[in-house]
């Protein structure tokens, strides 16, 4: 079962002035879309996100057929093979995930993702002038629950064989495969450079501090941020920096 991803640029709403990115997540057998949403700029975690979505909703799939942008594989050469050696984010992902990451070579693969974006571009654009809709927010809602049940109701096919492909996802921490991960060295103040933020580790039961050692960063698609050694989180931030999960101070 392969699943596809791509973005399309458009002014797909008129009150904000400007363009704006759709990302829609297609099945490449039966053209189901399993996932849609309109961001501000495609990228790593706009990926993440539609990821997300469907893995949640339906489970896991066998691969997914994605461009090759920058966000998605590293391309030694511009318009050459991409580096299967050196994982972007998202291909680390997948991998983590087991999900296989094929990249786009022939224009036929470029052309299945041109067909849906022109047929969105047709229907969708003036639909939601006609709703009165004008912000990205209300689009995201009626594109959920309006606009892609009603597309692949009218345009999904059935697949040729009965039953499911999609894996269950039960046991899996989702959060912490689709998101950011790089490994940071704790400076001697027990903090964490990250974003031009300082990330302060608390004190651990099994650990005082952890000054020079490594750690791994996590930054989610929504800003929120954890540390984690190993297997281990040690400290979650929201999207602020502040902490977050920590127990109550005890009364006084």
């Amino acid at each position: 079962m392969m699943l596809m991803q791509d973005g399309s640029t458009h002014r797909w709403i008129a009150a904000p002035g400007h363009d704006i990115d759709l990302i829609v997540m297609p099945d490449d057998a039966t053209g189901w879309i399993y996932s849609a949403f309109f961001v501000d700029q495609e990228g790593t975690m706009s990926t993440f996100r539609g990821l997300k979505e469907t893995i949640e909703a339906h489970g896991l799939f066998g691969s997914f057929y994605t461009d090759r942008g920058a966000h998605y594989f590293h391309t030694p050469v511009a318009g050459g093979p991409v580096d299967k050696k050196r994982l972007t984010q998202v291909g680390r992902a997948l991998k983590q995930l087991g999900i296989r990451h094929i990249p786009s070579y022939p224009p036929e693969g470029r052309g299945r993702m041109e067909r849906v974006f022109r047929t969105l571009q047709q229907r969708l654009a003036p639909v939601l002038r006609r709703a009165g809709i004008l912000t990205t927010e209300a689009a995201n809602i009626y594109l959920r629950e309006t606009y892609v049940p009603e597309q692949n109701a009218r345009f999904g096919q059935e697949a040729a064989e009965p039953g499911s492909s999609f894996v269950s996802c039960a046991g899996i921490a989702l959060d912490d495969a689709l998101c950011v991960q790089e490994d940071r060295q704790v400076g001697r103040d027990n903090c964490v450079s990250w974003s031009g933020r300082s990330l302060q580790i608390p004190e651990q039961r099994h650990r005082r501090h952890y000054v020079k050692a490594v750690v791994c960063v996590h930054e989610y698609p929504d800003g929120r941020l954890a540390i984690f050694d190993g297997p281990r989180c040690l400290v979650r931030f929201d999207a602020r920096g502040v902490p977050i999960d920590e127990p109550a101070p005890a009364p006084t």
